[in-house]
């Protein structure tokens, strides 16, 4: 039984076990667990290597506390001939979801796979290796910032459909932990697309509904069947803007962060097709490494605030300036945490080293440089929120000092930017960053020094909205030549449209490929438009294809 929610038809219970007795109404949400029987998610698969890979499914069995899965490999879709398989013993404590490592594969290569328990067989789906050796091309479907009541994830569908992507890699915000009418409000979301649990995400019975709710959407399944993924998290798998020890939308209310950030991070090893290790590397032939980052919840220093620091200043320039130098400069604020840069740091060498052309770093949040263009005093419609209005005269002001418009991202770490960036430029390496969170499409030529260290290609939201939902009136187009004209590490942008990047690696170019759905407000897999730029091999710069 593979379970579909929308507005009628909802199967809480059956994601998380007793557990259910905590939620409101948890008798009803109970009858419904005991109702819900089977392969209730359909099938994932991730964290793939040249000979092995991590399959992914969730079992409720019929009666008992516990069941035993049993997950098998074929190289031909009629599983005539099984190559590799194994087993794993799953219950409540794990939330019925089962997580097997299948080893001994070829590389490079296509496989199918399913899981049976008691009697029943999960839907089929496929994996793949990565490749060993020489590869002469290889692509991947790049997401971010799925929220599931602002739209449909109709990239999701147009990547499912597709017969040209070796992977999936999704860099954060796969969900969002706001409560119904929050983000979106009542009047902004679709009203098909129902949110559950209908509260925040606080504590485990809430990250495992929302889960629930979220991998029972079938283009979000199709893909998983699909291909292999890579995930990360970024801030909205715990709370938004989160770092180490709090977040932005953690309130004293709601008990300590750690217990919420630990709940949110059991929820998503429980769901998602990922392995423990927080941050890994992923050999992709001579053409390249993939390094997966983590830039949340381990080492993540508290984002500075430009609003405290302008807070009661008799000369908010003065107030600015002692901001820039101290607080916004300090080196030992981090992203990563010096374990991970280490790690990092080391790792680029070793690629490098072993003649890997691509050095393809995954990361939760923009690295470019990005201040606030002059222009954007005239973005600001008259019935704009007060916060919206605050923020950009504040981002102008600092824009005039060299201070960033956002402090979530890497532009709020500008030395641990730094080391990042000489970090590859010492390993010399050919770096490719890839990064989500803003909602909007993003290439930058990045640079350190006076010196070239990489370029960036950053996608745009799944479904969340982005620039154009601030400034309406403002054709999207001025903005963003607004935004490069302001910015000279920023090559191009787009601040409209949802979709999902594609990213080719050739042993000549890294090409990234913009693509734009024609719609998330209904089920479309339909492109209204796709961008295209490339850095070739050793030059380190972003040109149009």
């Amino acid at each position: 039984m593979t379970l579909t929610i929308d507005r009628r038809s909802l199967v809480k219970g059956g994601a998380f076990g007793l557990g259910a007795l905590l939620l409101p109404g948890g008798s009803a949400a109970l009858a419904q667990l005991i109702a819900a029987r089977g392969f209730t998610h359909g099938v994932a698969s991730g964290e793939p290597s040249q000979d092995s890979v991590l399959l992914w499914t969730r079992y409720m069995p019929n009666q008992g506390a516990s069941a035993h899965v049993h997950a098998e490999v074929s190289d031909t879709e009629d599983f005539r001939r099984i190559v590799a398989g194994g087993d794993v013993i799953t219950g409540p404590w794990r939330d019925w979801t089962a997580k097997v490592t299948v080893a001994g594969l070829e590389p490079g290569r296509p496989y199918f796979y399913r899981f049976s328990a008691d009697g029943a067989v999960s839907p089929v789906g496929r994996t793949r290796t990565l490749p060993e050796g020489r590869v002469p091309e290889w692509r991947m479907a790049v997401f971010s910032c799925a929220n599931l009541p602002f739209g449909y994830f109709n990239a999701y569908a147009h990547a499912a459909a597709r017969d040209d992507l070796q992977l999936a890699v999704h860099l954060g915000d796969y969900l969002y932990e706001y409560k119904r009418g929050t983000y979106p409000s009542e009047r902004e979301a679709v009203a098909a697309r129902l949110l559950e649990p209908a509260n925040e995400l606080i504590h485990l019975v809430d990250y495992r509904t929302r889960y629930a709710c979220y991998r029972a959407d079938p283009d979000l399944q199709a893909l998983h069947a699909r291909l292999p993924m890579i995930a990360s998290v970024d801030d909205h798998e715990t709370a938004n803007d989160s770092w180490e020890g709090g977040a932005e939308n953690h309130n004293p209310g709601e008990g300590d962060y750690t217990e919420r950030k630990i709940a949110a991070m059991q929820a998503w090893r429980e769901w998602m097709p990922v392995s423990d290790e927080p941050y890994q590397t992923y050999e992709i032939g001579d053409l390249g490494t993939y390094f997966r980052t983590e830039t949340r919840t381990i080492g993540r220093s508290e984002q500075p605030s430009l609003e405290a620091a302008l807070k009661g200043a008799a000369d908010p320039v003065a107030a600015l300036k002692a901001f820039r130098d101290g607080p916004w400069a300090d080196p030992a604020r981090s992203m990563m945490g010096t374990t991970q840069e280490h790690w990092l740091d080391e790792a680029l060498r070793r690629s490098v080293r072993a003649k890997k052309r691509w050095q393809v770093v995954g990361v939760g949040t923009i690295v470019g440089r990005q201040v606030a263009p002059p222009e954007a005093a005239n973005w600001i419609s008259p019935d704009a929120p007060d916060y919206i209005t605050s923020r950009v005269k504040v981002a102008l002001l600092a824009a005039k000092l060299g201070l960033p418009s956002d402090y979530d991202s890497w532009g709020g770490y500008p030395a641990a930017r730094a080391r990042l960036l000489r970090s590859a430029q010492a390993a010399d390496a050919d770096m490719v960053i890839l990064a989500g969170d803003s909602h909007n499409a993003w290439g930058f030529e990045l640079s350190e020094g006076g010196k070239r260290a990489g370029v960036e290609f950053d996608g745009h939201s799944v479904t969340s909205p982005g620039y154009e939902s601030f400034f309406r009136q403002v054709p999207p187009t001025d903005i963003s030549s607004a935004l490069v004209r302001a910015n000279p590490e920023l090559k191009w942008c787009s601040t409209a449209g949802r979709g999902y990047m594609t990213v080719t690696l050739t042993p000549e170019a890294a090409r990234c490929d913009w693509h734009f759905m024609d719609t998330v407000i209904g089920r479309s897999t339909q492109v209204a438009r796709t961008h295209s730029m490339r850095t070739r091999a050793g030059r380190r710069m972003l040109e149009t294809v």
